[in-house]
């Protein structure tokens, strides 16, 4: 069923048009075997004597099995030798001794998990001799008929073939189960795994025994982690590895570049996709403890990637960290390209946003205005322009801006009326032009989101974004899980995704992203949700550092202090926040001491808040100082303090190390 291609090639060598040797190679379960015995029918059809051998019984050696010797002696025969990586330390006896010795028009036929030594084809005397067939999946017809023969119920293909692709024995094996479940009069129920979304898995006992068909054993337990990173994220790098096998990573990645079933890319290694799913899922059942803390450890490396990437790399270092939601809008196969625009591109853009849309003129206004926010997106078959997307960046507004952009103005009126921008930050709008039929593409939506993900992560001292919502609104929730609609536009479909990054910062998004994919299915009701932090204005913030001086011996007070969820605190992880402002306030305090200058109103606050003097009056005495003098000491180092908490709430504790967007 199926592989006629292959049957092709086995037909002209039979009948004496092409090879003597045909090499066939793929992954565990591929359908090797079952092609080999095909083989053998067809010979045996033609009237060919055949004879069939098992790498794994075959002892090869100057006096060969009697079924491979009759090779020698007949011009006539087929020989078929199955599994012969099992022969691997005789390849060259295999290769160099036995194979020449074959007369013309005999037929030999080798199969494999591996591809042939390079040696093969670098020999001369071989070029014309070998032909090399790997073996893929079926394709989506010959799988379908696969499970009709089986008598696969109808309710059942679907998911059976979502999870086993074309994959022979996976697809063979779920069709056991499932058969044998309605002879018994079973409701055939798949197992659901309930931290990755809505795939599909087969029972444990059917992942075991697939486990132990395609990968089987593995050297030691370093190999087996490797595989399970491999298999956990989209493609797996040397320098990935190391940071869970800083010993092994070298070795354990040449290990896995030579496996039938891990193939390799631009980006790197990757597994076959049925491979990867009964990895994650044996996984996560068997031991769930270790499976988060690989995602975590996994997770927090992608995060970096992604904020210290150069701008070309930012949609593919998404895409990656994304990778384990892929239910959500990381498909395996990139099928759009991001450009930067370039002014030759500008008329494609206006032409794209004139096609069915009212915001022609708004392409034309801001390509002229802010050029360098622009990013162009190609079909990667034909090259063709399809969209654009802009990455709009607004520190104050524009009446200017506000009258040519409605989204814009929306996007501002959301902001003041909610949280406002406070000095230093900005707030971007992304905005989207793509030709009709594009429109509602989720491929194309994936990788336009991808880039205004990194956007936002890389962003320094944004406080909102806004991103444009068209015919996918639900798909790029979903993709998304970072704000609200805020408003509605007008008559047509178009809405703001709003969300504000001073309440939860991206380090908490990323937590959150993470823990949903650990916790339970994406918007189910175990799903992580992020605390929000509260957006104090300069005064508010002020003042409430102020009460907290005058609260810094009471616990209970500092507990109710809005201060106790301002970005301050939420850097302490881990620590009360009650206990971390007391902490913080008193560091406040003592950092001033640093500078000779301010010694003086160190001296003022720790006599006021921290050695609790009852009155004002009495500190000034315990101080030797005029009250005046005190007085102004005082004020002059809780102004010290206010600006000094300030600029950390505003730009952390420490200076980021990737670049602002």
């Amino acid at each position: 069923m199926g592989r006629e291609e292959e049957l092709a090639v086995f037909h002209t060598a039979l009948y004496g048009g092409g090879c003597s040797v045909l090499y066939v190679h793929g992954p565990g379960g591929i359908g090797k075997s079952a092609l080999l015995r095909r083989f053998a029918h067809e010979a045996a059809m033609a009237g060919r004597p055949v004879s069939m051998v098992d790498g794994r019984m075959m002892e090869p050696s100057p006096t060969v099995d009697a079924e491979a010797e009759r090779v020698l002696r007949d011009a006539d025969a087929v020989l078929l030798i199955d599994n012969v990586e099992h022969l691997q330390r005789w390849e060259g006896w295999l290769r160099d001794r036995f194979l020449p010795r074959v007369p013309i028009g005999a037929l030999v036929v080798v199969a494999g998990r591996n591809p042939p030594d390079m040696r093969w084809q670098a020999d001369p005397g071989w070029a014309e001799a070998l032909e090399v067939l790997p073996l893929r999946d079926l394709r989506a017809a010959e799988a379908q008929a696969l499970l009709d023969s089986c008598g696969v119920p109808a309710e059942v293909r679907e998911p059976l073939l979502a999870f086993a692709g074309g994959h022979p024995l996976a697809l063979l094996s779920g069709a056991a189960v499932a058969v044998k479940d309605d002879r018994a009069g079973r409701r055939w129920m798949p197992h659901q795994d309930s931290g990755a979304g809505s795939r599909w898995m087969p029972r444990q006992d059917v992942v075991a025994t697939l486990l132990d068909q395609l990968v089987g054993e593995v050297p030691s337990a370093a190999h087996r982690h490797a595989l399970e990173i491999c298999a956990h994220v989209y493609t797996t790098t040397e320098d990935l590895l190391r940071a869970a096998l800083p010993q092994e990573a070298g070795t354990v990645f040449r290990w896995l570049r030579r496996l039938p079933f891990v193939e390799s890319s631009s980006r790197g290694l990757f597994p076959h996709d049925v491979v990867r799913e009964l990895l994650e899922a044996d996984l996560r059942w068997r031991d769930p403890a270790g499976y988060a803390v690989m995602h975590d450890r996994l997770h927090a490396q992608l995060a970096e990637r992604v904020r210290t990437a150069g701008e070309v790399d930012v949609v593919g270092a998404v895409a990656a960290l994304l990778y384990p939601h892929r239910d959500h809008g990381a498909p395996a196969e990139v099928l759009f390209q991001e450009e930067t625009v370039r002014k030759e591109d500008v008329g494609t853009l206006l032409q794209a946003a004139a096609e069915g849309a009212a915001s022609a003129g708004c392409a034309a206004f801001w390509v002229e205005r802010q050029p360098e926010a622009f990013r162009l997106y190609r079909r990667t078959d034909t090259g063709q322009p399809v969209a654009f997307s802009a990455w709009l960046r607004f520190a104050e507004p524009d009446e200017q801006e506000l009258t040519a952009d409605p989204l814009v103005a929306m996007a501002w009126k959301h902001a003041r009326a909610t949280t406002p921008l406070r000095a230093g930050e900005h707030l971007a709008v992304s905005r989207l032009w793509a030709l009709p039929p594009y429109r509602a593409t989720a491929p194309l939506m994936d990788v336009i989101q991808w880039r205004v993900i990194g956007n936002c992560l890389r962003a320094e001292r944004m406080a909102w974004s806004y991103i444009e919502l068209q015919a996918c609104v639900e798909h790029v929730r979903l993709h998304f899980g970072m704000g609200d609609i805020c408003e509605q536009a007008g008559d047509e479909a178009y809405a703001l995704l709003a969300h504000d990054w001073r309440a939860v910062p991206p380090q908490a998004w990323l937590e959150q992203l993470s823990q949903r994919l650990l916790a339970a299915p994406a918007g189910g009701p175990g799903a992580a949700t992020a605390a929000r932090l509260v957006v104090l204005s300069e005064a508010e913030f002020t003042e409430a550092v102020r009460t907290a001086l005058r609260q810094l011996r009471r616990l209970e007070a500092l507990a109710a202090s809005p201060l106790t969820r301002t970005r301050l605190i939420a850097e302490r992880a881990g620590q009360d926040p009650a206990a971390a402002l007391g902490d913080l306030l008193r560091q406040a305090i003592d950092d001033l001491r640093a500078d000779p200058r301010s010694v003086k109103f160190h001296r003022a606050l720790s006599v006021t808040f921290l050695r609790g003097a009852p009155t004002q009056e009495l500190a000034a005495e315990r101080l030797g100082l005029p009250f005046t003098t005190y007085r102004r000491h005082l004020r002059a180092g809780i102004e010290r303090v206010c600006a000094g908490l300030w600029h950390r709430e505003l730009y952390g504790t420490t200076a980021r190390a990737y670049r602002s967007t």
